[in-house]
């Protein structure tokens, strides 16, 4: 296999606007290599970003042509400088470029603009115009971590697929993938072409970067080096056919949302929130998001609603009870359910036997496959396909 420092000696032979060597001028990031696989960005003002775009184009070359490595990503991250100012004074799109990657799509984004055409109703056994041989792809989000969001996203996937579709399950969450575990999964995908393979586990296809990367390795990638690996764990993974795609994402309402909203036509978002206040605050941020962005909300999951003592049958409402439902009500968005704080469900996703999978008669089991039917209904009735992403612009 190539090693970084390989593939930073064959990179001194591509040369930067000035005639320099790439590799003299500041601009390429940590160079990283697993199994083959090579990501890395370059940075440059804004004001060069045109002229740097051929650059990138040929260190990704450069980077496939080196002996031992199979793929590579390469985004280009385009930053204004202080106090410079784009021509005619009016803020303009950073470009973000790389495999997989769309330019004009911009990382530390914030704000929206959409003017979309009434949309057809979803349906999961018709193809997404994004992602041909897809059928409905579908957000799980929260607005902060640690809400359950991860094992929702999998039993749900799973909830989907024991109604009798073909799902396939993405792990969007670059910093922090958990699906690997969750899924019980260790092997690394193989490529054949240009296409990645994804792995399959209880019936469903799946694909994490955390295949591609040792568990504990830290994710150092600022957001347009996230962004094209959203885009390529989208756009050049095998998932045909699918019904229905559901996308774990990471927490928050970033640069990992946006491209999902840009890339391809979400038909839906599931928010995952707990009852207390403070997660509350956040799952409206999600909803709203979503919402400016013409992404339908497909409904709010109360996670961790209450705890029932195996001991002893008490009930106790740890985090608080009903918050969640109550804020759907309020903004007018389905509620789709309420998930205990089991041990079961813990147990089952540390030891990567997911609950509805391997317990499909218990109670948990259950409720995640009622809130997969309800999400099932909500796409035959959810507006989706044809829409204009948001225009994303970086203000200096």
């Amino acid at each position: 296999m190539a090693t970084a420092d390989e593939v930073k000696a064959r990179l001194a032979q591509v040369s930067a606007p000035d005639g320099r060597p790439v590799t003299q001028t500041g601009t390429l990031s940590e160079i990283l290599v697993s199994e083959g696989k090579v990501y890395m960005s370059i940075t440059v003002d804004a004001a060069e970003a045109q002229a740097w775009e051929p650059v990138r184009a040929a260190v990704e070359r450069t980077v496939r042509g080196t002996p031992g490595v199979t793929s590579a990503l390469v985004a280009l991250t385009a930053e204004r400088k202080a106090g410079s100012a784009p021509a005619g004074g009016s803020a303009q799109p950073v470009r973000v470029s790389g495999q997989g990657a769309q330019p004009g799509h911009a990382g530390h984004a914030h704000e929206g603009h959409s003017h979309a055409a009434p949309r057809p109703p979803a349906d999961p056994q018709k193809e997404s115009p994004g992602l041909p041989g897809v059928g409905a792809i579908i957000a799980v989000a929260s607005g902060k971590g640690g809400v359950g969001k991860s094992t929702l996203a999998a039993n749900l996937a799973l909830g989907l697929s024991s109604l009798g579709l073909k799902v396939g399950l993405l792990d969007a969450d670059i910093y922090g993938p958990s699906v690997p575990r969750l899924m019980g999964l260790r092997s690394k995908p193989d490529v054949q072409g240009k296409m990645l393979q994804p792995l399959e586990s209880w019936g469903l296809k799946v694909m994490s970067i955390g295949f591609l990367v040792e568990e504990e390795t830290p994710m150092i990638w600022r957001g347009p080096m996230v962004m094209s690996a959203i885009s390529q764990m989208l756009k050049e993974v095998a998932w045909a056919p699918l019904d229905v795609l559901v996308v774990d994402m990471p927490p928050g309402t970033g640069d990992a949302q946006l491209t999902m909203a840009q890339q391809v036509p979400l038909a839906g978002a599931v928010i995952v929130s707990t009852p207390q206040d403070l997660a509350l605050i956040d799952a409206r941020r999600g909803i709203a998001m979503f919402q400016k962005v013409n992404v339908p909300v497909l409904g709010v999951v109360e996670n961790m609603s209450y705890f029932m003592c195996p001991h002893c049958g008490t009930r106790s409402d740890i985090f608080g009870h009903g918050g969640a439902r109550h804020e759907a009500q309020r903004l007018g968005v389905p509620f789709l359910g309420e998930v205990p704080l089991q041990m079961s469900i813990r147990e089952t996703s540390d030891a990567g036997l997911p609950v509805v999978a391997t317990q499909p008669d218990s109670p948990e089991a259950e409720i995640y496959r009622s809130i997969a039917r309800s999400v099932r209904d909500a796409l035959a009735g959810t507006t989706a396909g044809a829409r204009k992403g948001p225009r994303i612009m970086v203000e200096s």
